[in-house]
């Protein structure tokens, strides 16, 4: 019960900020448009300048925006999405008053709502902002660098035309590290085009390399699941693990066994719309053809625990087994025959253990057709080793002619007896 109270407060308090920051962004941009719609009634909005509103729409949906962003950080459990909602929805709550409009309070009402939810259910963003020291170098560039242009052109005031005010620097720093350039601020001075040269360089490079840096491990990432393909740093981690090479009807089970037993492992597939089902799941798949020496040696087969080979193909089976035993000649490999005859190939391929789930199912059927064991007592042992099942109670019916001969046996001892005594009298006649 506990566990699913968790789940609903965490998916209300990430469908409700979605919501708060689109309501943002739609009452933000109808109130830049002028398209307020109907006025609410609110007791100090007439003690608003007039340009409040129009303020208000802008930020509203700046903030709005950075909402959505937030919301997706919550949807993965980020500590930090966690606070930038708090500090986020007060604003929006805020903005959404001073627009004075019915769409206004419903989002006022909504901001407040999700906070109270959003604060209900902090022990569910736990999750750390795992940032590498290069990301981390690329933030701090990028924000020296906007730094030192605002700072520079508010000394310089004097030296440029239009810039007056700290918001008039900020708007030459942004304009500069997007190369915009509406040509509306400039140096009139040699000391104040030295300095903006050396701004538009240091901006661009700090805004190119902080896209390169923080986005772009993100989008890798983003196709590496859709194609179900694993990143090579991905890959470097594996160490002590069991390559399952191809995928097929008894590999299901196998994934289940190897999670259960929490056994690190990697899938090498050459089917893309299996890698792509798996790597939904959280499975650590690799998009290649096991057969081949390359995704193998990127598999890390020399550190691996154990080959399996179990796909439905045992001449595929074969060829990756061949190349596994050339490329680790003491990995233990396991396979699965899918044909009878094909056993004592797979060994001769370099496989270990060959085991022919035909042969065993055929042999288990006419064992007990013939009733010379029971075999599904056997199956069911083997079942509960591994706990897909319980064992079956012994009936009621079985019990008592279990305890029906020892009964006989005790009431038929005093008539052994009583003939005993009367032979014995015979004797003594």
């Amino acid at each position: 019960m506990t566990e699913w109270r968790e789940r609903l407060g965490g998916r209300a308090a990430v469908w409700l900020t979605s919501a708060v920051a689109v309501l943002s962004v739609v009452v933000g941009i109808a109130g830049i448009a002028g398209v307020n719609g109907p006025q609410a009634t609110i007791p100090f909005a007439s003690m608003l300048p007039e340009q409040a509103s129009v303020v208000a729409g802008f930020t509203g949906a700046f903030t709005g925006f950075l909402l959505l962003v937030a919301s997706h950080g919550l949807r993965r459990g980020f500590r930090a999405a966690w606070l930038g909602s708090l500090v986020l929805l007060p604003l929006t709550g805020l903005q959404g008053v001073v627009q004075s409009t019915y769409l206004g309070v419903l989002l006022a009402v909504l901001s407040v709502a999700s906070l109270l939810v959003l604060a209900a259910n902090r022990g569910l963003f736990q999750r750390e902002l795992d940032l590498t020291p290069t990301q981390w170098a690329a933030v701090a560039g990028l924000v020296g660098s906007l730094g030192y242009s605002t700072a520079g052109a508010y000394a310089l005031n004097d030296q440029f035309t239009n810039l007056n005010t700290l918001t008039d620097a900020v708007y030459f720093s942004v304009v500069t590290a997007s190369t915009v350039g509406y040509g509306d601020v400039t140096p009139t001075s040699m000391l104040a085009k030295w300095f903006a040269m050396s701004a538009l360089v240091l901006n661009v490079a700090a805004f190119a390399v902080a896209l390169g840096v923080l986005f772009t491990p993100a989008i890798e990432a983003r196709l590496t699941t859709a194609l179900g393909r694993m990143t090579d740093s991905n890959l470097d981690l594996l160490e002590n693990h069991v390559l399952v090479l191809g995928h097929g009807e008894l590999t299901e089970p196998l994934i289940e066994e190897l999670a259960a037993a929490g056994v690190d492992f990697l899938i090498i597939t050459p089917d893309e719309t299996v890698a792509r089902q798996l790597g939904e799941h959280d499975i650590d798949v690799f998009t290649a053809n096991p057969s081949d020496e390359e995704p193998l040696r990127r598999a890390h087969i020399e550190s691996a625990r154990a080959v399996v080979a179990a796909t439905n193909n045992d001449a595929e089976d074969a060829l990756a087994i061949l190349t596994a035993r050339e490329l680790n000649p003491d990995v233990p490999i396991v396979a699965a025959s899918t044909d009878r005859e094909n056993v004592d190939k797979l060994r001769r391929a370099g496989a270990d253990t060959v085991i022919s789930p035909a042969s065993i199912g055929g042999h288990l059927l006419v064992e007990s057709a013939l009733q010379k064991s029971d075999s599904e007592a056997v199956a069911r042992e083997i079942l509960e080793e591994t706990g897909e099942t319980e064992p079956e109670p012994v009936p009621e019916s079985a019990s008592a002619e279990a305890t029906r001969p020892a009964e006989s046996t005790t009431e038929s001892e005093p008539d052994s007896e009583s003939e005993s005594d009367e032979q014995s009298g015979d004797d003594a006649a």
